[in-house]
């Protein structure tokens, strides 16, 4: 149950900051798909995985393709302590990997 709070407030805190630059953002009610969360804006729409982890690696086992439908797929990991990384889904990822989310929403 704490993992499930826990999944819920990233999801929940990466939604927030989306919606800051002006993205439209559904969540795919109990994550049992792909994705979690959709994000939509001027024409755009981007399908997005959800984790946290403390450690400075993850280990991601879920959908690994660049697309879904189409549409970019991203993974987007809350290493703690202020990091958190936008990028394409691989199997191991580290907090330097990927992009900053501020600074790849500031761009799109």
């Amino acid at each position: 149950m704490l993992n499930k709070m826990k999944g819920y407030r990233v999801e929940r805190k990466v939604k927030l900051l989306f919606m800051e630059y002006g993205w439209k953002v559904v969540r795919a009610g109990g994550s049992l798909g792909e994705y979690d969360l959709i994000a939509f804006k001027d024409g755009k729409c981007i399908f997005m995985q959800i984790k946290s982890t403390r450690k400075e690696k993850f280990y991601y086992y879920g959908y690994k393709e660049g697309k879904y439908a189409g549409f970019p797929f991203k993974l987007v990991v809350d290493f703690g302590r202020g990091v958190m990384r936008i990028l394409e889904p691989s199997h191991v990822v580290s907090a330097s990997d990927g992009q900053d989310i501020k600074e790849y929403l500031e761009k799109e």
